[in-house]
């Protein structure tokens, strides 16, 4: 986990072939839909969601002068609980996938050792965690 935020939990993605990979979970496991939500508890979620995608860009753009934006996704088609993905996208990804969803890089970037979080990933989820420590004092 990297911070817990007002609507949820902010943690680090357990694949990194994009660093700084993260995602918003919903503090009520039960919680399936954004629609489920009652409205303040949904522009919390939302409010969440849009502060981790700032924190992980202010990050990586700190880290890599190759960082190019965020995506923010609520897709929700494989796990049913309500969570938002924050993907950074740089300027080094292959041409094939700059421009597209990440959802169309090789199936096997996500069950590679190679991408998988680890110790190398800390300064970068420290970083997150620092960006959002400001957000949030702002």
């Amino acid at each position: 986990m990297i911070r817990r935020l007002e609507a949820g939990f902010a943690v680090i993605g357990d694949v990194q072939f994009l660093p700084g990979y993260s995602l918003l979970l919903v503090d009520d496991p039960a919680v399936q839909r954004l629609s489920d939500l009652p409205r303040g508890k949904r522009l919390a979620f939302l409010s969440d969601m849009e502060r981790l995608g700032e924190a992980v860009e202010r990050a990586c753009g700190r880290v890599d002068p190759a960082f190019r934006r965020v995506n923010l996704e609520i897709l929700g088609n494989t796990h049913t609980f309500l969570h938002a993905h924050v993907w950074p996208r740089f300027n080094w990804e292959p041409d094939d996938f700059v421009g597209m969803p990440v959802w169309l890089y090789p199936r096997g970037n996500w069950s590679d050792p190679r991408y998988a979080l680890g110790s190398r990933h800390d300064a970068i989820r420290r970083a997150i965690g620092e960006e959002l420590d400001r957000l949030t004092a702002a």
